[in-house]
């Protein structure tokens, strides 16, 4: 290998990614850059796609032929945040221990970006039959705001990839299906008093209750009818409320609440029908007493964020690959979310796929065990040899 080009160990590299503070409050743009200057020592050009404020990026790169139909390994540089957790060492410094590696992102998800990247001085040497995309995205934890761009991009590329490997943590197991995730923020406004004077005000608070009350009985409805599906757990669609903050002192009637759910759903509902649902209780229900009272009183009820349910059949070729590939006996579905649902809608068969355990994942002293590193490598191998053959 000619002199001057970064040669980094997969080990090496997480130390490298993990230094960056890509918590989803900040910029990730000095890891992109990194890694867009790393991908061009080897001749790899990378498409950058900035979101509307240019202070965040997703990055993709093609290694190989472009006119052929490829594999695109997907993951997030974006980490959640390390406040109020208690770490025995600098969550952005790599630290080994017994055959461990901590740090935030270890595990969800940097290391599969570092094992692929690690790869690349190989894979750019490889004659591949069809081309490697890398695919890097923003803004995951908050609702895969990144990847909704970087998967139109794929979608309108001359030549569509043939699958995607999101490599979210799965103990290097192949999963085929996860619950989708849609947030909603309600702001509820009423008409303030004094308490004693409480029945000629509209109360925010209480009128708040009860539309969580109602998408709390939402909830037993669909724990208790279904429908069900026992490839997840829990076998059904969940809603709950996360948080609500209102009013000021018990003798004031208060004028504002705001409150947040969340419905994560599994793929045979649509998550969309439910939030209607609420919607039309609040706005039909409850509102019209409101409005009685006060005609500027009321709710806003507004998506916050939103990721499609994923799932793909287990008799996908797709399926079979990823699983050749990884050494799996069998395919599994999770209930945690990712970023897989966006590329599969676009029409590109996906197979979630990653290093370490998701019970690691937005927790102190998140790790990945330096074996389920070694898996993910022994993974590309298998991959690069593939794509240079009958791929």
């Amino acid at each position: 290998m000619s002199m001057g080009k970064t040669v980094l160990s997969s080990k090496d590299m997480l130390k490298h990614l993990v230094g960056f503070d890509t918590v989803s409050a900040n910029s990730n743009l000095d890891l992109i850059h990194w890694v867009r200057d790393y991908l061009a020592e080897y001749g790899v050009k990378s498409t950058l796609i900035h979101d509307a404020q240019k202070n965040k990026a997703n990055l993709h790169a093609v290694i190989g032929p472009a006119d052929k139909a490829g594999v695109v390994l997907s993951g997030h540089t974006d980490v959640v945040p390390v406040e109020g957790q208690a770490w025995d060492s600098d969550p952005f410094t790599l630290r080994e221990h017994d055959g461990r590696l901590y740090g935030r992102g270890t595990c969800d998800m940097k290391g599969f970006i570092a094992v692929a990247l690690a790869k690349v001085p190989e894979m750019s040497k490889r004659p591949l039959a069809a081309p490697l995309h890398l695919a890097f995205s923003y803004d995951e934890e908050l609702g895969c705001l990144g990847a909704h761009d970087i998967a139109r991009h794929l979608d309108h590329l001359p030549v569509k990839p043939k699958l995607c490997v999101v490599g979210e943590p799965t103990d290097m197991k192949a999963i085929t299906g996860h619950k989708g995730i849609c947030d909603f923020e309600c702001t509820v406004r009423g008409k303030e008093a004094h308490s004693s004077l409480a029945p000629y005000a509209v109360n925010a608070v209480e009128s708040a209750a009860e539309l969580v009350a109602y998408i709390k009985s939402v909830a037993r409805r669909m724990q208790n009818e279904g429908p069900f599906n026992k490839q997840f757990d829990p076998p059904f669609t969940t809603v709950h409320t996360g948080a609500i903050r209102g009013g000021t002192a018990v003798n004031i009637v208060p004028n504002l609440c705001e409150f947040a759910f969340e419905i994560r759903n599994i793929p045979e509902i649509r998550a969309e029908d439910l939030a209607d649902e609420i919607r039309q209780y609040a706005f039909k229900t409850l509102e019209p007493r409101m409005k009685e009272i006060d005609p500027k009183s009321g709710f806003e009820i507004r998506s916050a964020a939103s990721v499609p349910a994923f799932d793909i059949d287990n008799g996908d070729p797709a399926v079979a690959f990823v699983m050749a590939l990884s050494g799996a006996n069998a395919a599994e579905k999770v209930s945690f979310a990712t970023e897989a649902g966006l590329f599969q809608n676009v029409g590109i068969p996906t197979v979630v796929c990653g290093p370490g355990s998701i019970t690691q994942a937005h927790k102190p002293n998140e790790y990945v065990s330096i074996d389920q590193i070694t898996k993910c490598e022994n993974f590309m191998d298998r991959l690069a040899a593939k794509m240079c053959s009958s791929f």
